[in-house]
């Protein structure tokens, strides 16, 4: 079976400690990773507008949120100047880069993808793409081929930015399988490639998901029939969960679970282009997560 890990970097504090700790277990045990970073100023503390969205609170208390993530950085953009991950920690990123890891966009500003995308214009949204474009192309020296919008947050309006943007494939969304979009009759040219896995913060907390036995629910998910996806968090796998992801991904290799990089999943799916189906891209909810996301409607 096949596993790709997406690393999302939402934070400046999960870039600093998270991205580096991941980054060394992923070399000692010999993975291979995507990771996609958030490369502008880093404004959590402005995400506790979501305190109105229904599960919000519920998963808040699930998630321990002030352990996860510090009060310093919940105070980002609101109490505290949000600081700008990519000017601060450009040398880490390039040296991820450097190790052989594939790396993307996840985001300039993640808040505002994340919590503003649906109210902004395709100006709007091309100019926030624009700005962490630029940011990647200082740091790496190389256009970004993938993006993985923040919190699965994507529609028709970020679609057409991406088929603009000549880029390799996106992660936006929550499916099964890879696939081109459709959204309101219209197919978008940019290869979606789902996360297909739950991730860690929707389950833990949950009685029927204790941490001791998240691994073997997981591996009861994984599949030969097509790329696993599992996307994990540089705050959460990076940090506070790094000890059980070291010993789920020594399990996986027990079990001769094969790791790629996303990047060699697009490339075999672009290869048989004329064998990748068209999807719906809809808004669904997940359990175990607050709001509506970008999801795979399958027929």
């Amino acid at each position: 079976m096949k596993l790709c890990i997406k690393v999302d970097v939402d934070t400046e504090r999960g870039t600093r400690i998270g991205v580096p700790n991941l980054g060394k277990l992923f070399k000692e045990l010999d993975i291979n990773a995507t990771f996609l970073f958030s490369l502008g100023p880093d404004n959590t503390g402005r995400a506790i507008t979501r305190i109105f969205r229904r599960g919000f609170l519920k998963k808040v208390n699930r998630t321990s949120v002030i352990s996860t993530y510090g009060i310093r950085t919940l105070l980002n953009g609101v109490f505290l100047p949000g600081p700008h991950i990519g000017k601060l920690h450009s040398e880490l990123l390039r040296d991820i880069y450097a190790q052989g890891f594939e790396v993307g966009i996840h985001a300039y500003d993640h808040h505002k993808w994340q919590d503003g995308i649906n109210k902004m214009s395709e100006e709007q949204i091309a100019q926030e793409f624009y700005k962490a474009n630029v940011q990647f192309k200082y740091i790496f020296g190389i256009s970004p081929k993938v993006i993985g919008a923040p919190g699965w947050q994507a529609n028709a309006k970020s679609l057409s930015v991406y088929d603009s943007a000549d880029l390799l494939y996106a992660s936006d969304c929550r499916g099964t399988t890879p696939f081109y979009p459709e959204v309101d009759e219209k197919v978008f040219s940019t290869l979606q490639i789902p996360t297909t896995l739950p991730t860690i913060d929707e389950l833990i907390g949950r009685p029927e998901f204790p941490l001791e036995k998240l691994t073997d629910y997981y591996i009861s998910l994984l599949t030969s029939d097509a790329a696993n996806v599992m996307t994990v968090h540089a705050e959460l796998e990076g940090m506070r969960y790094l000890a059980w992801f070291k010993d789920y991904l020594l399990t996986l290799q027990h079990h001769k679970v094969e790791f790629y990089k996303m990047e060699t999943i697009a490339q075999e799916c672009l290869a048989k282009k004329d064998q990748i189906p068209v999807c719906e891209l809809i808004q669904g909810e997940v359990e175990g997560r607050s709001g509506t996301l970008a999801m795979q409607k399958i027929s």
